[in-house]
């Protein structure tokens, strides 16, 4: 699921080619469209495990905004209630994994040299959180074999890494934000006092 993330989040990093191009000749910075544009709102990845079996052999990797900017969380995908974080609403709420990843990506991209490294972090938490939770879980479901414990696992997993992915994107939202704060136009390095 990773690989796929990386390359759907693709800016020409590392080459001439990167919009956010800091250093160097910038003469090509954003010539060619990147894969990752502001228009990705979300992202679905369905990931087959043939060692879950019919019980839980499938997990959906969600990822909402810019990819180059939003993390992805997976959950047990045949599961009859959705976390209540995940549902969108067009209500614009940080109560919302949809807007709080819309705000991050928005602020991070404004802030591109201060925020990469909160963004970075944040994806890198939220993976590896998610896969000890999944691990987690698949090792209770493998013994339990009753169907309606079996979906009421799944659904205790999906809200744990729907709470967790609520307090990372919280804590990464508040860090971008100070970032991209601390550029605006009215700010001046010293004390007025």
């Amino acid at each position: 699921p990773e690989d796929v993330k990386y390359v759907l989040s693709a800016h020409y990093q590392g080459t001439p080619y990167d919009p956010y191009l800091s250093y160097g000749d910038r003469s090509m910075s954003g010539a060619y469209r990147s894969i990752g544009i502001n228009r990705n709102d979300f992202m679905s990845l369905i990931q087959m495990r043939p060692e879950g079996g019919a019980a839980f052999g499938t997990l959906e990797w969600v990822a909402y905004a810019s990819n180059a900017f939003n993390t992805m969380v997976p959950f047990y995908a045949d599961v009859d209630e959705i976390p209540e974080y995940l549902a969108t609403t067009g209500e614009v709420s940080t109560e919302n994994f949809y807007w709080t990843s819309r705000m991050i990506a928005a602020m991070a991209d404004a802030s591109y040299g201060k925020s990469l490294f909160h963004v970075e972090h944040y994806q890198e938490n939220v993976l590896a959180k998610s896969h000890a939770l999944i691990n987690q879980y698949d090792a209770l479901l493998v013994d339990e074999k009753d169907p309606e414990k079996q979906m009421e696992l799944k659904r205790k997993a999906n809200r744990k890494v729907a709470e967790m992915v609520q307090k990372e994107a919280s804590a990464t939202l508040k860090k971008v934000l100070y970032e991209l704060s601390n550029q605006m136009k009215n700010s001046y390095a010293r004390s007025d006092v």
